[in-house]
Parts: C-alpha cells; structure tokens; sequence
C-alpha cells in the first residue's frame, strides 16, 4: 500500500513537469537559407549577327510614342540622371567590334601616368591584325608615344596601337585581355567578356549595350579621353620610322560638320564594325545643358553610295527624338521641407521637420509637370531622441505612371534633444515586454512548483517517517514501562 502512495507521487511530480515544459515558450528557429529572388539574364548566350534590317520596338520612358530606331540593340541615357530613356534588347549579347577600343583606352589611361612614354611596335603586334583591317600604318620597329597610341586607337580605330598598348600596359595580350575582363566586372557588366583589345571578331567577345555605356561613362570620367574622344583629325608627330602625319576619326557625326549626317551636338565616342556585328555606335551629345550617351547595335550599312551606315543616321534620330522629348527638371532642392516624422522619448518636441538631403534633378517628358508627379515617402512611424540636424531619417521617390523619375534622401531639420526619464521609462517598459522577461516568469513559476511538489512528495514521507518513529517508540517495552511507572 505504501509503495502504491510513493508511485502515484512519482508520477504526478513527472506529470506537472511535463505539463510546465509543454507550456513554456521555446525560441524560433531562424531562417538560414535566403530566399533567391535573382531574376535570370535575358538572351543570355544568345549572340545574333549585325546588319539586320528588322526594326523591333523598344522601350521608351514615360509612355511616349517609340521612335522606331533601325538597330539590333539600342540605349538612350540621360547623362546627368542616368535615366533610361530608351531601350531595346540593351541586355543583349552582341558583337561590339571596335567599341571594345574603349575599355582599351580606359585601362592603358588608368594605369600609365606618363603618356609620353614610348612604344616601339613589335613584329607580335601584327599577327591578329588583319591586312584589310583599320590601321594607322605603324610599322614594326617604330617608336610612337603612348598618348598618340591613343589618337591611333580612338580616331582611326588603329588595331595594331591596340596591341601594342595591351602589351605595353598588361606585359602581354593575354594577361591585357584578363584585366579588361576583370575591370568590366568592377563596372558591373553583366554580359561582357573579351578575347582582345581591338574588337576583331571572336565568338567568345561579345558585350551588350548596357554594358558598354558603363564602361563608356567610366571613361569619360577621364579628361584626356574626353578630348581624344571629340577630336576629329590629330597631327601625329614625325617618329623614328614616320614622318608626321594627319589621322581622321571614324565617327562621320563629328568628322564634317558640313556633312548632312554630321550632329553638332555630338562628342564622340567610338564607331565599331565588322560583317558580324554590324555597325555600332557608342556616342555623347549635349544640347542646352541635357546631355545623353547613347548605344546602337547591329545597325545596317548604308543603302547607297549617298549615304551613311544606319548607326550614325539612327544615332541622330535618337539623339533628336531624346532632346525634343525630354527635360531636366528640379523635383526637389535642397533644404526643401518635404514631411515630418513624429518623434518619441523627447520632451522638446513631438515631431521634427524633414527636407531634401540634396537637388534632385530628374529627366522628364517635356509635356509632364513636377506637381503631377506621385511622392512615395519611405520613413518610420516614429524616430526615438536624440536626433542631430542632418541625420538621414529616410527618403522620398518621385514616380508617375508606374515610371520612377528619382529618390532622394531626407534629414532632420534640427536637433531634438532626448528626455533621460522618457528613455530609462521605455527601457522598463520595454524590458517587461520583453521575451527575456517572459523566460525569466516561466522560470521563476517552475521552481515555485517544484518546491512545492517537491515539499508535498518528500514532506511527506519524512512526517510519515517521523510517525512511524514515534509509533515504534510507543510500542516499545521499555517506552511502556516507564509510561505505567
């Protein structure tokens, strides 16, 4: 019977522990894995010849009329902005020919800091060089300055200088090829790798027009290339094999400003071609302070004989249908009140003025108003004192038509100085809130109801002890003896 006691006891302390572990909050596993939302490259592999007459539709900002542009792959960028104005197939892998001379030029000015040094061509210069290809008759064993090498590259679209510049700056073709690689991806092109420094043709050189306009806007970060980039014809000087001789640029928009096709607005940047890939186009204009890059792909030759190839005819078009569309227009200045945030644990103020971090200057359709414009604000409910004028609170995006026109970031007005007995009033508060302090109740009831438990099982069997004791006492004889004594 005595056994039956301690074993229904038993099992009703290992019921209430199995009902205090049950009941108790166990912490959340965290997601370890992150969900991939990376959306696929576009065409990715697929590489189209040039030359294709098919005209596609593209993309336009602002919902505009698309211009039609004649072109496997086309880009149109404000400058200032970097909006996109219009595309089509920018993500396309496609042959870019001697647009690749950009990256060439980019890397050789990134790394020699004394253009004046000298190269002398060797015969290894020649061997990828075709004898029908674009020159600047070099000739092996001639001296020539880095920076008329650039002239070379850039005008004519000289592919010896390409080579030798490679060779000049990388130590060899191959280890040249790797660092243009490796600065297109620190450019964040996507679609790019090349096989040589002049843009001969290979199947594995190719790159797309997205990509070329971010390697073309690093460039032209470069002041010397922007003048080598604009200039029409160059004086190259007498060398050791050479007597001085006069280059002319490619790019028929700035060669003759008489010519039909030629576009005063234009500044470069560099013409490409080959059978593969068509004719191709990376250029520059600025009209009444908007400036836009522009990227033609695959473009046609020309018709005929009274005409030009379809990548600058195309260009113009484009460039036209850019300035006579669009503007540049301030959406909002700096120091601009733009909303207000409301603010906690200060006794100073309840709320603090946002504004405008900086200008914000958006391209916009000409016929679309900045107060039409929708504005999405992204900042907290509340922002805790103490708060320091300037300190980035959040920011505001400017859209209309489902197009984003710009984002900028807004600042706190002044300072708002933070309440000591708000901030240790909310730490309390927020300590009793807390999920520690949940753990530390569930904690503190576990052992009440295991002392408890623990004093009715083992309590009583001490007293019950303590009874037989002083029942065994009792029925001693001695004990009883003395008791009728």
């Amino acid at each position: 019977m005595k056994n039956n006691v301690i074993f229904r006891r038993l099992t009703a302390l290992a019921l209430c522990f199995l009902f205090l572990f049950s009941a108790a909050p166990l912490p959340r596993a965290s997601a370890t894995g992150e969900e991939d939302d990376t959306l696929s490259s576009q065409n990715d592999g697929d590489t189209t010849e040039g030359g294709d007459a098919k005209i596609e539709s593209g993309t336009t900002a602002g919902g505009l009329a698309d211009p039609l542009i004649d072109a496997t792959a086309a880009l149109l960028v404000n400058a200032d902005t970097g909006m996109v104005l219009y595309e089509k197939n920018a993500d396309e892998r496609r042959y870019p020919a001697s647009t690749t001379k950009v990256m060439t030029a980019l890397l050789t000015l990134e790394q020699v800091e004394d253009l004046e040094e000298i190269v002398t061509a060797q015969e290894s210069d020649f061997e990828n060089v075709t004898a029908d290809s674009s020159n600047a008759d070099i000739k092996v064993g001639e001296q020539v300055r880095v920076v008329d090498l650039l002239y070379a590259l850039m005008l004519p679209s000289a592919n010896e200088a390409a080579y030798m510049l490679a060779r000049h700056v990388g130590g060899s073709y191959e280890e040249f090829v790797n660092m243009m690689n490796a600065r297109a991806q620190e450019l964040g092109c996507t679609g790019t790798h090349f096989s040589n420094p002049c843009g001969l043709h290979a199947d594995d050189h190719y790159s797309t027009a997205r990509d070329l306009l971010l390697i073309s806007q690093a460039a032209m970060q470069d002041e010397t290339f922007v003048t080598i980039a604009e200039t029409a014809q160059y004086r190259m000087p007498a060398t050791n094999m050479h007597d001085s001789r006069v280059i002319f640029t490619t790019n028929l928009l700035i060669f003759r400003r008489t010519d039909p096709w030629s576009n005063v607005y234009a500044k470069g940047i560099k013409t490409g071609h080959t059978s593969q890939a068509g004719n191709c186009l990376v250029s520059y204009a600025e009209k009444g302070g908007a400036k836009l890059y522009s990227v033609l792909l695959g473009c046609a030759d020309a018709p005929d004989s009274s005409t030009v190839a379809k990548s600058f005819t195309e260009t113009n078009r484009l460039f036209d249908w850019g300035f006579e569309n669009f503007v540049s227009k301030t959406l909002a200045k700096q120091g601009q009140e733009i909303t207000h945030v409301n603010v906690r644990l200060s006794t100073d103020a309840d709320e603090v003025v946002l504004t405008a971090k900086n200008d914000l200057v958006a391209t916009l359709p000409k016929n679309l108003e900045v107060d039409q414009l929708e504005q999405f604000p992204t900042i907290p409910d509340s922002k805790d004192a103490p708060i320091k004028a300037g300190d980035v609170i959040g920011s505001i995006t400017y859209s209309y038509g489902g197009v984003e026109y710009g984002t900028v970031e807004l600042v706190a007005l002044n300072d708002v100085e933070r309440s000591n007995v708000l901030y240790y009033a909310d730490k309390l508060e927020n300590f009793f809130k807390s999920t520690a302090f949940k753990v530390i109740l569930v904690v503190l009831a576990i052992f009440v109801v295991l002392y408890i438990l623990f004093n009715l099982t083992f309590g009583g069997m001490r007293r019950r002890k303590q009874r037989k004791n002083m029942r065994a006492r009792y029925e001693n004889s001695n004990y009883q003896r003395r008791r009728r004594r």
